[in-house]
C-alpha cells in the first residue's frame, strides 16, 4: 500500500470498526485475563458457541488464582462440549506459571506472553496489543484472508513461513494509537464481510484500499496449496544371498520413483497372494513366477519396519531374508545384480537404500 494512504486507511477502517464492531463480553474492557480465555475458547470454535462457556467459566473462575486452583473435575466440566481438551489443562498449567513466575501478572509483550504455556504467536499478539496496546500484528485466518485480498499478496499460506512473512506485512499498517482495536477490526472484517467463499465486497469499508478487489481476484486470495493426501503402502525389501555370500540389488527404472537408483528387492504387500499360503510362501511364488528365482529359507527378520515418506506416498516396510541355493542361479530376468558386501556401499543408491542397509546391519564394509 502506498505510504500516503495507510493514514486514511487506518482511519476509515477504525471508523468502521467503532460503528460496527461486534458486542462482546470480553471487550467490555482490556483485562488480560479475559482477553486470554476468549482467544483460547475461539481457536478452532465459532464465536456464538464459545459465549455462553465463556460466561460460566469467568464466573466460577474469575481469575487466574481461581483457575491455578480449580479441580481438574470441575475444570473440565466447565469447558464440556467445547472439545479440545488439553487447552483447559493448559489454561491451568499456564495460570500456575503466572502465579509462580510472574508475580500472578500477564507479560506485556508478544515475545514475553510466548514463554507461557499454550501461548503461541497469534495469540501472543492479540493479547498484547489489546491488553497493553503494543504495536503487533495478530495473524490468524481473518488476517491471512484480509491482508493477502487486501494487498494481492501471493504468499502461499499453507507454509511454515506464512505468518511472519504477514506479520512483517502488516506491521506498518498498525496505527500507533489503536493497535488491539485495529486487529480486533480484522477478526470482525474476517468474520462477517471478507469471507472465504462469497465475501461482501460491496459491504467492504475498505474496498477502494482492496488491491484484488480493484482488479476482481478477490477469490484467488489467499494462496493455499492444496495437501496432498499421502498413499499409504506396504512394502517388503529382502535381503537375498546368493551361494557366494553377495546381495542381491534391485535396479530401478529411469522412470518414475528412485529414478536409476538400487535398492534392496522391494515388492508392494499388495502385489503378493496370501490368501492360501504364508507370507514367505507368497513371496517364494512371486519371485518364482516373475523373475524365475527360486528362493529359499524365506524369513522375517524381525526387525523395526523403515519408514520412507515422499509427497505423495508413506511407505512402511518390512524386512525379510532369503537365499539363493543354486550356486548357478541366474538373474537374467530380475533388474539388478549381486554385489558382495563389501561394495554394497558402491553403488548409486537412494536415501532409503542406506536406510534399509543400516537397519539390515549391512551398511559396514
Amino acid at each position: 500500500m502506498n505510504p500516503n494512504d495507510v493514514a486514511a486507511f487506518q482511519t476509515t477502517f477504525l471508523t468502521w470498526y467503532d460503528t460496527n464492531k461486534r458486542d462482546l463480553p470480553w471487550r467490555q474492557n482490556h483485562d488480560p485475563y479475559l482477553v486470554w480465555l476468549s482467544e483460547v475458547m475461539l481457536q478452532q470454535t465459532q464465536v456464538q458457541t464459545v459465549l455462553p462457556y465463556f460466561q460460566r467459566f469467568t464466573q466460577a473462575l474469575p481469575n487466574l488464582t481461581a483457575l491455578a486452583q480449580v479441580d481438574e473435575t470441575q475444570l473440565l466440566k466447565l469447558w464440556e462440549g467445547l472439545g479440545y481438551y488439553s487447552r483447559a489443562r493448559n489454561l491451568k498449567k499456564a495460570a500456575q506459571q503466572l502465579l509462580a513466575d510472574y508475580d500472578g501478572q500477564f507479560p506485556t509483550t508478544a515475545a514475553e506472553l510466548e514463554n507461557i504455556i499454550g501461548i503461541g504467536p497469534y495469540t501472543a499478539g492479540a493479547i498484547a496489543s489489546i491488553a497493553f496496546q503494543q504495536v503487533v500484528p495478530a495473524v490468524d485466518g481473518n488476517a491471512y484472508r484480509v491482508f493477502s485480498r487486501l494487498l494481492a499478496d501471493d504468499f502461499d499460506i499453507s507454509q511454515s513461513k506464512a505468518r511472519p512473512h504477514f506479520a512483517q506485512v502488516i506491521q506498518p499498517l498498525l496505527p500507533p494509537q489503536r493497535p488491539g482495536d485495529f486487529n480486533q477490526a480484522v477478526m470482525d472484517l474476517g468474520a462477517s464481510i471478507c469471507t472465504t467463499k462469497d465475501p461482501a465486497c460491496l459491504l467492504c469499508p475498505i474496498q477502494a484500499y482492496c488491491t484484488s478487489y480493484q482488479t476482481g481476484t478477490q477469490l484467488d486470495f489467499p494462496v493455499k496449496t492444496k495437501k496432498i493426501r499421502q498413499k499409504k503402502v506396504q512394502l517388503i525389501a529382502l535381503v537375498i544371498q546368493n551361494a557366494q555370500g553377495a546381495y542381491l540389488l534391485q535396479q530401478r527404472p529411469e522412470q518414475g520413483l528412485l529414478g536409476g537408483l538400487t535398492t534392496l528387492p522391494l515388492v508392494d504387500l499388495s502385489d503378493l497372494d496370501v490368501t492360501e499360503q504364508t507370507l514367505p510362501q507368497a513371496l517364494q511364488t512371486y519371485f518364482a513366477h516373475n523373475y524365475n528365482l527360486a528362493l529359499t529359507q524365506v524369513q522375517d527378520l524381525k526387525l523395526k519396519p523403515v519408514v520412507h515418506v515422499f509427497t505423495h506416498l508413506h511407505w512402511t516396510i518390512h524386512l525379510f531374508g532369503a537365499k539363493l541355493g543354486d550356486p548357478q542361479a541366474d538373474v537374467a530376468y530380475f533388474p539388478g545384480y549381486f554385489v558382495p558386501k563389501a561394495r554394497l556401499g558402491d553403488q548409486a543408491q537412494a536415501t532409503l537404500q542406506k536406510k534399509l542397509l543400516k537397519r539390515a546391519d549391512l551398511s559396514k564394509k
